[in-house]
């Protein structure tokens, strides 16, 4: 397996590091924008690990906006697998590009939505990962997989979502996706400032879309930003934490192939960081398009979120300021094996602390990074093979979660709650 891993910062990083202490690969380029950050990721592989290991990584300039540039390095170093890190909005050019080269495609976040012109908060338009899904054939016409979705959400997410299901639950009502931490950013006086653990870009996207919702007897439909509000009781010392409606690629992803009568997506994001992300929108500085901004040599187009970006902190950096934990789960309803009324939590734990004294990186980037270097290693073996476009519920998810445990020694958990009361714990 030779891959070209897009993309450099905060989870790209990660991948390299957690990546390094595995040997299913042959080569791992690490392309990015930016040269220098691709090469600080190599070089940390060079400082921490033997000289055999780091010369299986190499760094390399990309421009990924472009399937042509895609498709030239797939070429120029043999490629058998895209590993894409890059930001949601460069999805399209890094999947094509894989495509055009006839190469195997993974992602973590898929191809971006657009709202309903006319109904946005009761219909969708085109939802997360619609594009993709919708170049399966061409996938299939090459003799390719294209694995999406692929991260933590979603991603072990919808590999926790398939267990249970094959493994726990006879019948599976419901399956909301919920995700939440305590994760704290300060700044050098010692004072909690706000500071995204991941991409601001992506975090605006998924937060101010109308969340998407799926029901057997209604299909797809839509509803206001932050909606049903409550609060959910999260382990690994965690605690109760407020959640809400937020957009997310599994509701579009999980009713494809499995059997649910409803599927849900809920984010932890605490009443500061709702109100700083209606500010941005009612501000515009949500804003996509490029605005006039007056210099002192003149004007310059900008786009309001990455100004937005631009100014606060990268989310990789945050590993010296950052405290807590962040958990990734799925709460399934249903009936057990035996037809009982049944509601079970599958999840997984990271904890800053532990991330940034081995790996220097935080918590929500390298459980995040995890789940692609799992899953291509279940795909270099051969315990995982496909073709087309497909997502990691479509898989067996009990060799993932042992791999998970054993060789990548990561705890898992199954929480039972009450079935009247799932978001408590017993």
């Amino acid at each position: 397996m030779r891959i070209l891993l897009i993309g450099a910062g905060g989870v790209g990083d990660a991948i390299v590091k957690i990546a390094a202490n595995r040997n299913f690969f042959e080569k791992i380029v690490v392309a990015d924008y930016d040269l220098n950050r691709a090469q600080k990721s190599v070089d940390w592989v060079k400082t921490n690990h033997k000289s055999e290991v780091a010369q299986l990584f190499e760094a390399t300039q990309i421009d990924a906006s472009k399937p042509e540039n895609v498709a030239a390095k797939i070429t120029e170093y043999a490629i058998t697998h895209v590993m894409n890190a890059v930001e949601p909005k460069f999805v399209q050019s890094v999947f094509q590009g894989a495509i055009d080269a006839k190469a195997n495609y993974m992602d973590m976040a898929m191809s971006l939505s657009h709202a309903h012109k006319t109904d946005p908060f009761n219909q969708p338009g085109e939802k997360l990962g619609d594009w993709q899904y919708d170049k399966a054939k061409e996938f299939e016409a090459i003799g390719k997989l294209a694995l999406i979705g692929t991260g933590a959400e979603p991603g072990i997410s919808n590999i926790f979502a398939r267990y249970a299901a094959d493994h726990l639950f006879s019948e599976v009502d419901e399956i909301s996706i919920i995700d939440g931490g305590n994760l704290v950013v300060t700044n050098d006086a010692g004072e909690e400032i706000f500071a995204p653990s991941f991409s601001i870009w992506t975090v605006i996207e998924e937060c101010l879309n109308p969340p998407l919702i799926w029901e057997k007897d209604k299909g797809w439909y839509t509803t206001e930003p932050f909606s049903e509000p409550g609060f959910f009781e999260f382990p690994g010392g965690i605690g109760p934490v407020e959640c809400v409606n937020v957009e997310h690629e599994e509701v579009n992803m999980l009713p494809r192939t499995m059997d649910a009568k409803k599927v849900t997506f809920k984010y932890g994001l605490g009443e500061e960081f709702i109100g700083i992300l209606k500010t941005l929108h009612n501000l515009g500085l949500d804003g996509i398009s490029p605005v006039a901004v007056r210099t002192q040599d003149g004007k310059a187009m900008v786009a309001p979120r990455d100004l937005v970006a631009a100014v606060l902190p990268d989310p990789a950096s945050l590993a010296d300021r950052m405290t807590g934990k962040t958990c990734a789960g799925t709460l399934v309803t249903g009936k057990g094996l035996a037809g009982e009324d049944k509601a079970s939590y599958l999840y997984h734990v990271a904890d800053t602390e532990w991330t940034n004294a081995n790996y220097q990186s935080q918590a929500v980037v390298w459980q995040t990074a995890m789940v692609p270097v799992i899953a291509l290693e279940l795909l270099a073996t051969g315990v995982w093979d496909g073709q087309g476009v497909m997502g990691p519920e479509e898989f067996d998810a009990k060799p993932f979660l042992d791999l998970l445990a054993g060789d990548y020694g990561q705890h898992w958990g199954i929480d039972d709650r009450d079935p009247k009361n799932p978001a408590l714990i017993r």
